[in-house]
C-alpha cells in the first residue's frame, strides 16, 4: 500500500473514532439543559437526578473526545505537510476560533457544572449547563467550517506556486459563510442531538425493560422521544437542503451519490443498489427520475453525471460513496418512522405498553452513530480525488518524507490505544447504567 492510502486510512480511522463522542457530548448537553430547565420550573426532584445521572455520562463522553481529538491535530503536520502549509492560514483562523470561543467557554463552565451543585445557586448551574452545551456547539461550528472550507472554499486567494503555494483569507466572514457551511453545521447539529436523544432513550427503555426506575425513566424517554422526533424530520430537511447545495458546487459528488453516469440526463433516486463502475451502471430499486424531482421539481430535468469530468477528476469509488450515503438516508429514515409511531402511541396512551418498541429503542443507540460516521464518509470520499476542492488534490497534500512502514506502525499503535479507550469507554458507561440514576448516599423513596 502506498503512503497516500495509508495516510488517508489512518487519519480516516482517528476521526472516525473521534466522532463517536462529540456528537454524544452535544446531544446529552441539550437534554441535559431541558432536564435541568424543567427542575427550576417545577421544583421536582426526579429532574435534578436525571440531570445529575446524565452528567456523569457527559463528563466520561467529554473527557474521551478531548483526548481522541488532539491526535489530529498532530496528523495534519506529521502525515499531511504539504497540505497543511496550503489550508494553515484558513484552518489557523477557524482553529483559533474554536479554542477561544468554543473550548474556552466549555471549560469555563465545566468545573462550576461538575462540582458547583451544591456550591452556587441553581440558576448558576443552569447558567453553566447551557455555557458548556453552547461550547459543545461552537466547537462543532469551527471545525465543520474548516472542513466546509475544503468543499466549497470561498473568501481567500492563493499565494505563491506548486510546493510553495497557500491559501490566504481575504474576507474572514466570506470563509466562514461559504457556500455549504450553513447546511453542513445545521445537519452536524442535528446528528448530534440524534446521537445524544437515541442514548438517552436507549438507557431508560433499557431500565422500563427491566422494571428498574421506572418512573423516573418514562420522564427521561418523553423528554428524550420529543428532541428525537422533531429532529429526525427537520435532519430530513436539513439534507435536502445540504443535497441541493452539493447539485450546485460538487455535482461529481452528486452524481457518485446515486451512481449517475451520462453527462446530462435526467436521474433516477434509489432506495437501495450496487453500482458497477466499470460497466458504468447500477442494479438495485430506484424511482425513475427522483434525484431530477428533488433538485429541479421535474422528473425530465438533466443532472449532470460523472462523465461531464475527465477521469481524473472523478471519485474513485463511486459504489462506495453510493453506499454510505444511501446508509445514512436509510437510518434517517427509519429514525423518523420510529420516533413519529413512538409520539403517535404516546398521544394514545399506550407508548410504554409495547415491550417490543422499547427493546427495539434499548438496541436503537448505534444507528445516529453509523448514520454519523456514514455521512461523514459520503461526503469526504465524494470530494475525492481533491482535498481542496477543484485546487489541490489529495496526492498532493502528503507528507512526501513520512514512510509507509513509519504510518503502518503509528496506525497499529492508534489502534491499541483506541480500543483501549473505546474498552474504558464503555466499561464507564455500563457501571453507570446498571448504578443507576441515584447516588448511594440517596434514598429513592425520598426523591419520589
Amino acid at each position: 500500500m502506498d503512503v497516500e492510502i495509508l495516510a488517508r486510512i489512518q487519519f480516516a480511522f482517528t476521526i472516525a473514532f473521534h466522532y463517536i463522542y462529540p456528537p454524544l457530548s452535544i446531544g446529552i448537553g441539550l437534554i441535559m439543559v431541558i432536564m435541568e430547565g424543567l427542575y427550576l420550573k417545577t421544583g421536582n426532584k426526579e429532574y435534578e437526578v436525571l440531570t445529575r445521572f446524565w452528567l456523569k455520562i457527559f463528563a466520561i463522553t467529554f473527557g474521551i473526545g478531548v483526548a481522541t481529538g488532539i491526535i489530529m491535530e498532530f496528523e495534519f503536520g506529521t502525515n499531511w505537510a504539504v497540505y497543511s502549509k496550503y489550508v494553515g492560514d484558513i484552518f489557523g483562523s477557524a482553529l483559533a476560533a474554536e479554542g477561544l470561543f468554543a473550548f474556552g467557554l466549555e471549560s469555563t463552565f465545566l468545573g462550576i457544572l461538575i462540582f458547583g451543585w451544591n456550591r452556587v445557586s441553581p440558576k448558576v448551574h443552569f447558567i453553566s449547563t447551557i455555557g458548556v452545551f453552547l461550547g459543545s456547539m461552537f466547537s462543532a461550528v469551527w471545525i465543520v467550517v474548516a472542513n466546509s472550507w475544503q468543499q466549497t472554499p470561498a473568501g481567500y486567494h492563493i499565494v505563491g506556486e506548486g510546493l510553495n503555494a497557500r491559501a490566504e483569507v481575504t474576507d474572514f466572514w466570506a470563509m466562514v459563510f461559504n457556500p455549504s457551511s450553513v447546511d453542513r453545521i445545521i445537519h452536524v447539529w442535528q446528528g448530534a442531538f440524534l446521537a445524544g436523544a437515541f442514548l438517552v432513550l436507549s438507557v431508560h427503555a433499557y431500565y422500563i425493560r427491566k422494571g428498574r426506575y421506572v418512573e423516573l425513566s418514562k420522564r427521561a424517554f418523553k423528554i428524550a422521544l420529543v428532541v428525537a422526533t422533531v429532529v429526525s424530520f427537520t435532519q430530513l430537511l436539513s439534507g435536502h437542503s445540504s443535497a441541493d447545495g452539493v447539485a450546485v458546487n460538487q455535482p461529481a459528488k452528486l452524481a457518485a451519490m446515486e451512481g449517475h453516469y451520462e453527462k446530462s440526463a435526467p436521474a433516477d433516486l434509489y432506495l437501495l443498489g450496487w453500482v458497477d463502475n466499470k460497466n458504468q451502471k447500477v442494479t438495485g430499486l430506484g424511482l425513475p427520475g427522483g434525484l431530477s424531482f428533488l433538485v429541479h421539481q421535474d422528473f425530465q430535468a438533466p443532472i449532470t453525471g460523472l462523465n461531464a469530468f475527465p477521469e481524473e477528476d472523478r471519485p474513485g469509488q463511486v459504489n462506495a460513496v453510493f453506499q454510505f450515503y444511501h446508509i445514512m438516508i436509510s437510518i434517517g429514515m427509519f429514525l423518523i418512522a420510529i420516533t413519529f409511531y413512538a409520539s403517535f402511541l404516546w398521544w394514545r396512551g399506550k407508548l410504554f405498553e409495547k415491550k417490543w418498541l422499547m427493546w427495539i429503542f434499548s438496541f436503537s443507540v448505534i444507528l445516529p452513530q453509523i448514520a454519523n460516521q456514514a455521512g461523514w464518509f459520503a461526503a469526504e470520499m465524494g470530494r475525492q480525488p481533491w482535498i481542496v476542492y477543484g485546487h489541490l488534490r489529495t496526492s498532493q497534500g502528503f507528507s512526501q518524507e513520512v514512510s509507509a512502514n513509519q504510518i503502518v506502525f503509528s496506525l497499529v499503535m492508534f489502534t491499541v490505544v483506541y480500543s483501549l479507550l473505546l474498552i474504558l469507554f464503555l466499561y464507564s458507561l455500563n457501571k453507570k447504567i446498571k448504578h443507576g440514576p441515584y447516588d448511594e448516599a440517596v434514598n429513592p423513596l425520598e426523591i419520589i
